[in-house]
């Protein structure tokens, strides 16, 4: 299984590719250098894989690597930061 996370910055949200297929999202509300992250969804087809874990990484790596941050709304990513906590520097409160 091949998998690909990528911005999606028309549509507001990175998206996970699964051998091609899209998979699932994270979608986000830009603030400036902080996004919002308010939902994440992942095909049911894709679930219980794994997928929405490597969603949610792949889009955190991808917010360091541009020096933004995040607020994590959405309550996936809330809890992936909670067990994943390299990542909570990353993590600004809501303004």
């Amino acid at each position: 299984m091949s998998t690909l996370v990528e911005d999606n910055p028309a549509k507001n949200r990175f998206e996970i590719l699964v051998d091609d297929a899209l998979a699932g999202f994270t979608a986000y509300v830009p603030r400036g250098e902080v996004l919002v992250l308010t939902h994440t969804e992942v095909d049911p087809g894709f679930q219980g894989k794994g997928v929405a874990s490597a969603l949610v990484r792949g889009a955190l790596d991808e917010i360091r690597a541009r020096g933004g941050r995040l607020v994590p709304q959405c309550p996936f990513v809330a809890a992936f930061v909670d067990r994943h906590p390299e990542y909570a520097d990353l993590v600004v409160e809501q303004a």
